[in-house]
């Protein structure tokens, strides 16, 4: 019988005897108090300064809005050659993590924590009958303690839930990704550790900028009397200072001193450099993701060369890095839970990196060259053309040296043709549909059609999903890939 995260741990607190590395983790979690607590800052550090939360948010939401796919290894072990497994109790938990989670949500979450803490947590709620994940559940990092121990290295997990009530965990219970901390292996490290200061100095200026402006926006100063006033004569000053100066609605109202002088304390906006500051804060915190400046949004200096190459960047360096961390814990760590029905198979995703045609058609273009002058030199023409990643293609060169007055070889001619054609068919792109039981017609009879380009393959799978004609709608799971190097698809 499956059980939530939240009943498991109220039933094993209720039910279970302590596990017997509950009385290590104890003194282990007050040695790291103060870490959780840095931890939780760096969590909310996200809804406190605008870059920061623009960042993680434009990462996570591109995480979780990947395609993910399970495969059969194929013998040969390359990807082209594996075939997609479409029924597996592994893909449902994936695709549905847990009753209140799909699989983006999940995603997101994940990588928010990562994205902030440097540590991603996931606990599995099994049935015990069978011993077989379940339910997934993304847990906060700062709520999770590791238990080292001496013969073991780690002897499992303590959660602590809302109310103080800590909870152990058995390390097959737990999977943990993580960025390695540098000197504590049982942790992981994030850029928002390394920019508390200065997120802390970016928001003040923001707030100090606040209450410019709700304290008369102009700089405050001091009341200076010459002598000591009593309590109900300060509360008294206070009082009408306050009703007749305080807030915006009541600046540069002439002020009226019954006792006292009005010293300046002599400090602008302009002297503290507010702006400046916040423009900085925001540059160390895009420096410390390595996070591309157009992705953010912004685009005083951006133009449509270096922003193609800041979405380029965005995705190799930052996106497949954390994408490459979860398919290996999918595969390693989730997968052999399964026992034999989860071997010879893996998990793998969609590349959000965006293509390059026009590097694509430069480098075609040079391979061709190559095996002209290859072939041109003699050598066997199917080697030749193997050389130098084209499809194969057999063909007659011209001689090596022959003067362009000599007249073409016919065969040179066909062949030349044949490899133009070849080239032409290695960029071409295909349907490919999956073919089950809730497959409809019009999704089978494009099976396998090619398109010459991009836009044609786009103009009947928009995005590169969802065939136009679908009987099912949004619903659809067919999409259209790019053959290359003569495969029949990705």
């Amino acid at each position: 019988m499956a059980r939530t995260l939240l009943g498991a741990i109220l039933n094993r607190a209720a039910t279970t005897t302590p596990v017997p590395f509950a009385s290590r983790s104890r003194s282990y979690g007050r040695g790291l108090l103060g870490a959780n607590r840095s931890t939780t800052a760096q969590l909310n550090a996200m809804g406190s300064v605008g870059t920061l939360f623009a960042i993680v948010n434009r990462t996570a939401k591109a995480e979780a809005g990947v395609e993910w796919g399970l495969y059969r290894k194929a013998k040969s072990g390359k990807k082209e050659d594996r075939v997609q497994v479409t029924a597996h109790a592994a893909l449902d938990l994936w695709n549905t993590p847990n009753p209140f989670y799909t699989q983006s949500v999940f995603v997101e979450a994940g990588a928010q924590h990562k994205c902030l803490t440097g540590e991603t947590w996931w606990v599995i709620a099994r049935n015990e009958r069978a011993n077989i994940p379940l339910e997934l559940w993304p847990v906060r990092p700062d709520r999770m303690t590791p238990v080292p121990d001496p013969d073991l290295f780690l002897a499992g997990y303590m959660y602590t839930s809302p109310d103080g009530q800590q909870v152990a965990l058995r390390r097959e219970d737990v999977i943990f990704i993580r960025t390695p901390h540098p000197t504590d292996p049982y942790r992981g490290i994030g850029p928002v550790q390394a920019l508390l200061t200065d997120l802390d100095a970016v928001r003040y200026s923001a707030e100090w900028n606040r209450n410019f402006f709700l304290n008369s926006a102009e700089p405050g100063g001091l009341i200076q009397v010459d002598r000591r006033l009593d309590d109900d004569e300060f509360d008294e000053l206070r009082a009408r200072w306050n009703e007749q100066h305080k807030g915006v609605a009541n600046a540069h109202r002439v002020a009226i001193l019954e006792q006292g002088t009005w010293i300046d304390r002599k400090f602008s906006q302009r002297d503290m450099q507010f702006a400046e500051l916040r423009s900085v804060g925001s540059e160390i915190i895009r420096e410390a993701f390595g996070f591309p400046k157009p992705m953010t949004g912004a685009v005083d200096d951006v133009n449509r060369a270096n922003a193609e190459a800041g979405e380029v960047m965005f995705a190799r360096w930052l996106c497949v890095p954390d994408l490459e961390a979860i398919k290996d814990a999918l595969n390693h760590q989730l997968l052999p839970m399964y026992g034999a029905t989860g071997q010879g198979l893996e998990f793998d995703y969609v590349n959000p990196v965006p293509e390059d045609v026009e590097k694509e058609a430069t480098q075609l273009t040079a391979r061709a060259n190559a095996a002209g002058v290859l072939v041109g030199a003699g050598f066997d023409p199917a080697g030749s053309l193997s050389a130098v990643g084209l499809p194969d293609i057999p063909f007659v060169g011209r001689p090596a040296g022959a003067p362009s007055t000599v007249p073409a070889d016919p065969a040179w001619e066909g062949a030349t043709a044949r490899l133009l054609g070849g080239i032409e068919a290695a960029q071409r792109w295909v349907a490919v549909c999956v073919d089950d039981e809730n497959s409809c017609q019009p999704c089978l009879d494009n099976d396998g059609q090619t398109y010459k380009n991009r836009a044609a393959a786009y103009a009947d799978y928009p995005g590169g999903s969802g065939y136009v004609d679908c009987e099912g709608g949004a619903n659809c799971r067919c999409k259209v890939v790019k053959r290359g190097k003569g495969e029949g698809s990705e």
